[in-house]
């Protein structure tokens, strides 16, 4: 498989067809086509697959077929995209604090973002954070209040170290913390490494699919599906019963495509 990335393909994957130009409109653009096509998801973490971050690997997988991706894969695929158009992208690593408390340890740079220098000034865009998809790029600007279609973003810094933090309905809580050291291709494999064979990783063991619509965000955390508004307001939830019903939400809401029968996916989250 060739390494060259085709553009074209790409576009035509997440449905834009409007110009392309390394500037803001289209950053915006391209952000908000990506996530609402290409689906958050560790279904190979799980499955006990190999998770390759080669860029023909990457777009064989995400843009040739109908499967998503986690962050690594996602803001790869993304990075690529952008450099080809001509945008100006610094890929950086962060560390998950979703799910931490506040006091709590950091933990392992297992986050890929990417930072895109623009004459406005520099934006966060990350197309693959799989707890709260951000569904816009951010200005890299602290502690002011960003809204998107989706949600409301905010920047913060401590002693050198970012963050990102989005509006839920019991507050702000705090996505990843990160620096602005250039990460290269080794440190994307470790992590990756890390992410996708630990069984203190979240993917070896749960299935983790999101993708966000124009008015909607879509999760799906084991057998349980949950339709949310913006900043994370459920309008709906349900519980999947069997691998038919697996197979009709992987296939209608998310759109992707399994890589093996649907009973062995259902058979590892409880099924």
């Amino acid at each position: 498989m060739s390494n060259e990335f085709r553009l074209s393909n790409y576009l035509a994957r997440i449905g834009h067809g409007g110009p392309v130009r390394p500037d803001l409109a289209t950053l915006t653009a391209l952000h908000a086509a990506h996530v609402n096509a290409i689906p958050f998801e560790g279904l190979d973490p799980l499955l006990g697959r190999q998770v390759r971050l080669d860029l023909a690997s990457v777009q064989a997988k995400l843009v040739d077929s109908r499967r998503g991706g986690y962050c690594f894969e996602q803001n790869a695929l993304f990075k690529a995209a952008l450099e080809t158009i001509g945008f100006a992208v610094t890929g950086l690593s962060g560390r998950v604090r979703w799910m931490s408390p506040p006091e709590s340890p950091l933990g392992p740079k297992v986050h890929m973002l990417l930072k895109v220098d623009l004459p406005e000034g520099p934006h966060i865009a990350d197309v693959g954070f799989g707890a709260c998809v951000m569904d816009a790029p951010l200005r890299f600007k602290t502690e002011i209040e960003q809204p998107t279609a989706m949600g409301t973003f905010r920047l913060g810094e401590t002693n050198g170290l970012f963050s990102i933090s989005a509006r839920q309905p019991q507050g702000w809580r705090t996505m990843y913390v990160f620096d602005l050291e250039p990460q290269i291709q080794s440190d994307y494999e470790l992590g990756n490494y890390f992410t996708s064979t630990s069984s203190l990783a979240p993917f070896t063991s749960t299935l983790i699919l999101e993708r966000v619509d124009a008015d909607k965000r879509y999760k799906l955390a084991n057998r349980r599906l949950t339709i949310e508004a913006r900043e994370g307001e459920v309008r709906h939830e349900l519980t999947i019963d069997s691998a038919h019903d697996l197979g009709q939400v992987l296939q209608e809401t998310f759109n992707v495509e399994l890589p093996g029968p649907t009973d062995d996916v259902f058979g590892r989250i409880g099924g």
